[in-house]
């Protein structure tokens, strides 16, 4: 497993010496994905949207959030872009190159890295996608404060708002009913080794129908807590995204000031 960033802060701390401690709460960011469909030349977390990278907008709101005490960021082997230093870079935050081929094998990888850094298994962690960069400290504490006397743990998202069509062809076929169906959205947070155990179970079929933390979850007889998240909390993925995006930012960073 890669070292951490050796230029990364030492005051981030991952290590509990007393095991009887009260469970912890850390983020992992899963950054190692191509975003093809955004139509970027670079990776679309590194678009740069509203002044600084897309990825940096994710990080900084996590950073925001007093109760996470450290984080890990999942990078690509050989990922050359161009960190911030100083003020912009959240000290939360340690950068790993343990990414896989998908986003599962990532999230696997950065689970055992956070095991590694001393991490315990009883602790939490909150998956977050790095491209929901309007992610903000609330929806993230009202996700805490919902799971963390959970036995299995949750996510956010939201009900589904609009008429749910299956198509064939083009066309569509049928109605489908959504008064069960949600929108599912990080962060994602479930306990180290419980999340880590389930990932493992699917690795020897390459993660086949894991699409979130929460599926795992699932295929492994867990129920998660759903935790009604924001429209706001768009992942973004498609070319017009980055100009929402942008907007809402910067409308955010206007009333900030």
């Amino acid at each position: 497993m890669p070292a951490a960033n050796p230029t990364q802060p030492t005051a981030v701390r991952f290590a509990c010496a007393d095991p009887a401690a009260p469970a912890r709460y850390f983020a992992l960011v899963p950054c190692a994905g191509s975003g093809s469909r955004a139509g970027t030349v670079q990776p679309k977390q590194y678009q740069p949207i509203a002044g600084q990278s897309l990825v940096m907008h994710t990080l900084q709101a996590l950073a925001g959030v007093a109760r996470l005490h450290g984080g890990l960021v999942v990078l690509t082997p050989g990922d050359d872009f161009a960190w911030p230093s100083g003020p912009q870079w959240p000290d939360l935050f340690v950068r790993q190159a343990c990414g896989g081929a998908t986003r599962a094998h990532s999230v696997f990888q950065g689970l055992q890295a956070l095991a590694d850094l001393g991490v315990r298994d009883t602790d939490w962690v909150l998956v977050h996608d790095a491209a929901r960069c309007l992610v903000t400290p609330q929806m993230v504490n009202a996700l805490i404060d919902a799971c963390a006397g959970d036995s299995v743990g949750g996510l956010l998202a939201l009900p589904l708002p609009d008429t749910l069509k299956q198509e064939a062809g083009g066309r569509s076929q049928t109605t489908v009913p959504r008064a069960d169906k949600w929108l599912a959205q990080t962060p994602q947070m479930f306990r180290l080794g419980a999340l880590h155990g389930a990932l493992a179970a699917k690795l020897a079929d390459g993660f086949a129908g894991i699409t979130d933390e929460a599926s795992a979850m699932e295929l492994a007889g867990h129920a998660p807590l759903l935790v009604v998240g924001s429209a706001h909390n768009f992942k973004v993925t498609y070319p017009q995204d980055f100009a929402l995006a942008a907007a809402v930012l910067e409308q955010v960073y206007h009333e900030g000031m």
